[in-house]
């Protein structure tokens, strides 16, 4: 009999000759990921070439853990579990899936049984038929609340491509396919998975981004955890895309060509109050023009300053390639018989 060995392998260990690492990020679901693991193995089945599977606990505080750590006892199965020190987020959950996959490709979905791990082999034949690096899938049937899910999501969806100019019907569809050579190249932060298409279209063409219509299945276990508050986070969290996108590399140039073009102003509204008090002899004492004027100097020069501030910071970020958005607490791995 295999013995089970539960911590920890160093996390720069690498499988050879993988093709497909499926991340999976949970956060308090220990209904759902044992009939998870379940139904993606029955999915990869048939898959002819190696695949593994990782699932990251995001510091759950049920029995989530304890429940995937059974499923370490399947010979067939090559899986890893990574446990975060605590709750980071599913963006910093699935970023910690993604820098331990191994997989030439990698596939991403939800924890909570609503993304169908059987189109995983139909995707990945699909974006190598098709020449991606990414493939989204599409929830064409989505099993969600009309008022609280989807209008809110077909909103956010429009708005998210006219902005950044990838368009697709389902941005907010966890179930995606990466290649993993383009995908670890962005780095993703705060709550930026929605807009992964977004990021991976700064390193390669849009054309390369594609997607297809994919299973969607009501929640069986547990409670949703976005509600209708997070439409307000998501369009904060697009004007920091749409700045990121534009200015990732040169934020000087935003801050600076609105602090010249304030700078600008006030000296043309100075010079013709100057023009009035020392050529026409006018009294500009009180007059509002002039209040203006000066707040609209002080303001270039604060937005100035804060442009070659945040250039510091970009190319003190682009050298910080280590700093993550995680903490690991230890990975749990099935320990491979020896030669």
């Amino acid at each position: 009999m295999n013995r089970i060995e539960e911590p920890v392998k160093p996390m720069t260990e690498v499988l050879e000759g993988v093709e497909l690492s499926i991340v999976v990020p949970v956060f308090n679901e220990e209904e759902s990921v044992g009939p998870l693991v379940t139904r993606i193995r029955a999915a990869m089945a048939g898959f002819l070439k190696s695949w593994e599977l990782i699932l990251v606990d995001d510091g759950s505080t049920d029995r989530t853990l304890p429940n995937a750590r059974k499923e370490l006892s399947h010979p067939d199965l090559q899986l890893k579990i990574i446990e975060l020190q605590k709750n980071f987020g599913q963006t910093a959950a699935m970023q910690a899936g993604i820098d331990a996959a191994s997989g030439r490709l990698i596939a991403t979905l939800d924890g909570d049984l609503q993304n169908d791990p059987a189109d995983i082999p139909n995707m990945v034949a699909a974006i190598e038929e098709r020449g991606l690096d990414l493939l989204v899938g599409w929830r064409q049937n989505r099993r969600d609340a009309l008022i609280l899910r989807k209008i809110p999501s077909w909103c956010a969806n429009v708005l998210i491509g006219k902005i950044t100019g990838v368009r697709l019907h389902d941005y907010g569809c966890s179930l995606k396919i990466y290649r993993g050579s383009i995908i670890k190249q962005v780095k993703l932060m705060g709550e930026m998975h929605r807009f992964i298409p977004a990021w991976v279209a700064g390193v390669v063409p849009s054309s390369r981004i594609g997607e297809m219509p994919v299973t969607h299945h009501a929640r069986h276990y547990g409670t949703s955890k976005y509600g209708i508050s997070r439409t307000f986070r998501v369009i904060l969290d697009l004007l920091a895309v749409l700045f990121f996108m534009r200015y990732k590399a040169r934020p000087g140039h935003f801050f600076g060509s609105i602090g010249l073009a304030a700078g600008g102003l006030s000296v043309l509204i100075l010079l013709y109050l100057a023009i009035d008090k020392f050529i026409l002899g006018n009294d500009i004492g009180t007059r509002p023009m002039l209040i203006v004027g000066v707040m609209l100097f002080l303001s270039s020069i604060q937005l100035i300053t804060t442009g070659i501030l945040s250039e510091m910071m970009a190319r003190a970020y682009f050298r910080d390639d280590e700093v993550t958005s995680y903490i690991v607490r230890q990975t749990f791995e099935r320990e491979q018989p020896h030669a």
